[in-house]
């Protein structure tokens, strides 16, 4: 039988992380968690965002070069070269491949391979007018040649 002095209150409660991903008590209920998209990020939009924590990282002295990089990441140095290249794009193309739709099954609009000759010109207007050409060209993808009837 319960005493008549004790009394007990109710209420919702959710644990949340606080600072150090120490957990801590929120009152209330828990909000709702975000509705996640459907498909995946394009593999460019990845590497771009790679690229950028990458230089990051020898900027703040996090890694001392490319080559620490390649170790770190188990990769060559001409993978990483390769990744960084993505850097000398137009500023306005890095933001283009950093937020591309997402894909479910379809190929990525992009692929890296592609790229790597927008990659290879210096001068960002020329760089944007391959572009334009490679998005153009993308559209009509198709995932076998065509044979041609004629013998050559």
């Amino acid at each position: 039988m319960k005493n008549m002095h004790d009394v007990t209150i109710e209420f919702p409660v959710h644990f949340t992380r606080g600072a150090a991903g120490r957990k801590e008590v929120s009152v209330g209920v828990e909000p709702a968690a975000p509705p996640v998209e459907a498909g995946r990020v394009p593999r460019v939009a990845r590497l771009m965002a790679l690229a950028i924590r990458c230089v990051e990282l020898v900027r703040m002295g996090e890694v001392e070069s490319h080559a620490d990089l390649a170790r770190l990441g188990q990769v060559t140095r001409a993978r990483i070269s390769q990744i960084m290249d993505l850097l000398c794009l137009a500023p306005d193309i890095q933001e283009e491949l950093l937020f591309l739709p997402r894909v479910e099954r379809e190929r990525d609009a992009v692929s890296e391979h592609e790229l790597r000759a927008v990659c290879a010109v210096s001068d960002w207007r020329e760089q944007r007018r391959r572009r334009r050409q490679l998005a153009g060209a993308g559209s009509g993808r198709c995932s076998a040649p065509e044979k041609s009837s004629q013998m050559p």
